[in-house]
């Protein structure tokens, strides 16, 4: 019970943390607020991920000088970045999708198996049937193309409509959209798959959480 109570108030917490992001996310694209705070709120996760890189990372060295080098740019350039917030949420939104859509793309081909494939056997075991296995390659290829959907559609409204209207949908609509295809990914998976080849939705996040701990993740 304590365990369960753990972790639904983590999904609680992890749900109002990034609904609270793609408010000032939408705020900052907007152009409302602070432009210096809004600035710093977009250059947060680019730099966050250099510093965790320089701490943690294989590459510590190059992690550390790269964060040393945006400092520096930051500096020299300040004005004309807190006058570009939308330009650097986009470059945040595009930059995640067309990394997840590698992510998943990249193990399509090659002596490797699919992405999702890998994490249902690390899930049921080695042994996945004839039409496991095909269902999985086709929720990595599906996503594969979820994500160079998303990225295509930012990069056409970002030059085509105003900053606030392609912040509604990269900013705001992003998450429930990706919650979206979680469903219907659920959902085809109940259609398609017997009782005995469906794992439950924590198990899969469990499964991603090992994947991503790994070194080559």
């Amino acid at each position: 019970m304590t365990a369960s109570f753990g972790g639904a108030a983590r999904l609680v917490l992890a749900g109002l943390l990034a609904l609270i992001w793609a408010v000032a996310a939408h705020l900052g694209s907007s152009g409302r607020g602070d432009p210096d705070v809004n600035a710093i709120l977009a250059l947060a996760p680019i730099l966050g991920s250099l510093m965790a890189l320089a701490i943690r990372g294989p590459g510590r060295i190059w992690a550390f000088l790269a964060l040393l080098a945006a400092a520096a740019a930051l500096v020299m350039t300040w004005q004309a970045v807190r006058a570009n917030v939308a330009f650097l949420y986009f470059l945040q939104n595009f930059g995640v999708n067309i990394a997840l859509a590698v992510l998943f793309g990249r193990t399509l081909s090659g002596p490797g198996e699919p992405l999702v494939t890998h994490l249902a056997r690390s899930i049921e075991g080695p042994h996945l049937s004839a039409r496991k296995l095909r269902y999985t390659r086709q929720v990595t290829q599906a996503w594969t193309v979820f994500f160079l959907a998303n990225a295509a559609l930012s990069a056409v409204l970002f030059a085509t409509v105003s900053a606030a209207a392609w912040s509604i949908y990269a900013n705001l609509l992003g998450g429930p959209l990706v919650l979206a295809m979680f469903i219907a990914e659920h959902l085809w998976r109940r259609r398609v798959l017997p009782p005995a080849e469906r794992p439950s939705l924590a198990t899969v996040i469990r499964a991603w959480r090992q994947h991503r701990s790994t070194p080559a993740a």
